[in-house]
């Protein structure tokens, strides 16, 4: 079986994505309750998603098609959504003054976005493939900040296969912030929606062949 190792997978870019200034928020804190507690040191959780281009964008033009519109456009709307869920971009710290972890968030949080290129077989990824170790995955996900000072909530990688035409969005999440269930009321109501708006570019992706790590 052929391995999808680390050096398969190109880091192109690391940037952090803020949400849209508000100027009547300047900071928020939300005390963590007795049941996140019991997540704070859990390993952190992951969602993978993979879109595919169409066959209108030819392979050859996959890449500037993808860096000059696609993703500045994901990134945009990153950055709107976040708006509307502050406590996602901020960080679960334990203020000297508290007895407990608080999910906070200070005005110039942001949430890291990593952009990659991978030459790995996207069509043999995304399919159903139940042969496929969990392992291959990893290098799809971002890894997510953690010192003993602080803990981000959530971070984002998307990795671009320019030889398949597709893409993939990885996203790494702390369990003491967010569970599955309530990502996915945020992924169908909003995180994953502005990808809709590229029309016939782009696949909706399937939500019930997603590969969670």
């Amino acid at each position: 079986m052929a391995e999808l190792s680390s050096t398969s997978v190109k880091l192109v870019e690391v940037c952090r994505v803020a949400p849209q200034p508000q100027p009547d928020v300047a900071e928020f804190s939300l005390p963590q309750t007795f049941f996140d507690l019991l997540w704070l040191r859990f390993p952190h959780f992951h969602r993978l998603f993979f879109y595919e281009i169409l066959a209108s964008s030819a392979s050859a033009d996959t890449k500037p098609f993808f860096d000059s519109l696609l993703f500045q456009k994901l990134k945009a709307s990153l950055s709107v959504t976040l708006q509307h869920f502050l406590p996602l971009a901020g960080n679960i710290t334990w203020p000297q003054d508290s007895h407990k972890p608080v999910l906070s968030y200070v005005q110039g949080d942001a949430v890291s976005l990593t952009t990659a290129h991978s030459d790995a077989d996207f069509h043999r990824l995304s399919s159903n493939d139940f042969n496929i170790e969990a392992k291959e995955y990893h290098p799809l996900v971002p890894r997510l900040a953690i010192s003993r000072e602080k803990a981000a909530v959530m971070a984002f990688q998307i990795t671009l296969f320019p030889n398949s035409s597709g893409f993939s969005i990885g996203i790494s999440m702390h369990h003491a912030a967010l569970d599955g269930k309530t990502f996915w009321a945020r992924a169908r109501s909003n995180l994953l929606e502005p990808v809709s708006e590229y029309g016939p570019t782009t696949q909706q992706p399937k939500l019930d062949g997603c590969h969670p790590l």
